[in-house]
């Protein structure tokens, strides 16, 4: 049978405060001032254990503000000893309710559970937070990068991200200084940097190969007689015989805009060889380049290559935003009006949508098929007659989606300024591309203000 609680007087230096899930106590002066003309007006929640030392569960801040206006004595309600990780749900619960609870202390109070036993999903129910959300807090916690960023205060989202790039200086240094400079961007940088990484991988993983077959590799070929090293498909004999792939000496290897990287056949220093150029050099009488790019345009060049591989990456976080949008119990407000807007002033939309995209911007689960005319977002409505808001919403910015290609960045239309406003005013933060799109549409005296 469980002892009835008692109230009693006692001398708060005398109490034991364990650890607590809130970590910052906020002891303001006002708080402090408060307490000490007035006393602890609500009884502190402790138990007293075997050795007669009373341990303070809920009070922990009104038991340090006594101490600090030293108070003679402060109420306190004994009850009966909970079990510690009932005592440190209990807090989290809490101070979860009472919004108190900064998203550090949270993954730390997870992280206590975690050592002594208390399973994800245990906590995610005890707490009333999903088990996705508790699982995030742990990974972070499980890491010294995550730990330290939210011990600087920063949210389990970008705690995940600089664990997630723990081992890469590089990574971490580009992720703080957009933190520090803009951290609107942060998801957009991760992103690439996440790109950046497996490109960076399938490019090692290509070159060893490569090498372990014994392969030449050049940094660069060309196709006419000013190149050092010619292309195999640019290369015949003195015969005329075109160059086969076996004649090729070495590998060079390209990567398009989007990180992906593919070998060509080269005859590296051709002028030695019986080779010779297939083509020579036709300008027409223009002003075609002959020779090898300016520093200009390989400059225009690169910052071609960098934006279109930051508009694939953005395309990746525009997408999960929209995702993550249409998992809430409510549909965006003004959802209406948007999808009627696009039906009527961009039926693209809803001609070209694709169905895969749509469905997992809705979240409906789908198998693989190659069945002719396979929708999975149509398979979804057939199937569920619940939120059919969100799988609309789901098809039109699918549709949008499909208009919106790697470089419209440079061609930029009202389509594309239409969908990315509209996410915009529902939280989303434009990439430095998407940006470039939106900023089109405007006066160029307002664009020379911002």
């Amino acid at each position: 049978m469980n002892a009835a609680p008692t109230l009693e007087m006692l001398d708060p230096t005398t109490l034991t405060v364990d650890i607590n899930v809130r970590k910052d106590a906020a002891l303001t002066a006002d708080f402090v001032g408060s307490v000490k003309e007035h006393g602890v007006m609500e009884p502190v929640i402790a138990h007293r254990k075997d050795d007669g030392t009373v341990h303070v569960l809920m009070g922990q801040r009104r038991t340090r503000a006594a101490v600090e206006a030293q108070r003679p004595e402060i109420p306190v309600m004994i009850i009966e000893s909970p079990e510690e990780a009932e005592r440190i749900v209990t807090q989290v619960v809490e101070n979860i309710q009472r919004a108190e609870l900064t998203e550090a202390d949270e993954a730390d109070a997870y992280h206590q559970l975690s050592l002594i036993g208390v399973s994800a999903a245990a906590i995610a129910k005890r707490t009333g937070r999903k088990k996705a959300a508790v699982e995030s807090a742990l990974k972070a916690k499980a890491s010294e990068a995550g730990t330290a960023a939210l011990d600087r205060g920063w949210s389990i989202e970008t705690a995940l991200i600089m664990a997630e790039f723990e081992q890469d200086e590089a990574a971490t240094a580009d992720l703080e200084s957009v933190l520090m400079d803009d951290p609107d961007q942060l998801l957009h940088v991760a992103q690439r940097l996440r790109d950046q990484r497996e490109s960076a991988a399938a490019l090692a993983a290509l070159i060893a190969e490569l090498e372990a077959q014994g392969k030449t590799i050049v940094e660069d070929a060309g196709h006419y007689s000013d190149d050092e090293n010619l292309y195999v498909t640019a290369a015949k004999r003195e015969d005329g015989e075109p160059a086969s792939e076996d004649d090729g000496n070495a590998v060079l290897i390209t990567t398009d805009y989007r990180g992906q990287h593919r070998t060509h056949s080269v005859i590296a220093g051709w002028k030695d060889t019986d080779f010779v150029p297939k083509y020579e050099r036709y300008d027409g009488g223009t002003n075609v380049q002959k020779g090898p790019m300016t520093e200009e345009q390989k400059a225009d060049r690169k910052t071609l290559i960098a934006n279109n591989r930051a508009a694939e990456s953005a395309t990746i976080v525009r997408r999960e935003f929209v995702r993550n949008l249409l998992a809430k119990k409510q549909a965006p407000k003004g959802w209406q009006h948007f999808t009627a807007y696009a039906l009527t002033h961009h039926p693209e939309t809803v001609s070209g949508y694709d169905g895969k995209v749509a469905a997992e911007m809705v979240g409906a689960k789908s198998e693989e098929s190659d069945r002719w005319g396979w929708n999975p977002l149509r398979d979804h409505v057939a199937a569920s007659t619940a939120r059919p808001e969100f799988s609309l919403i789901a098809l039109v910015c699918a549709g949008y989606e499909k208009t919106i290609a790697k470089d419209s960045w440079r061609s930029p239309s009202q389509t594309h300024r239409d969908y990315l406003n509209q996410l915009v005013v529902w939280g989303y933060t434009a990439s430095e591309t998407e940006q470039m799109i939106i900023d089109s549409g405007k006066p160029a005296e307002e664009n020379e203000a911002a």
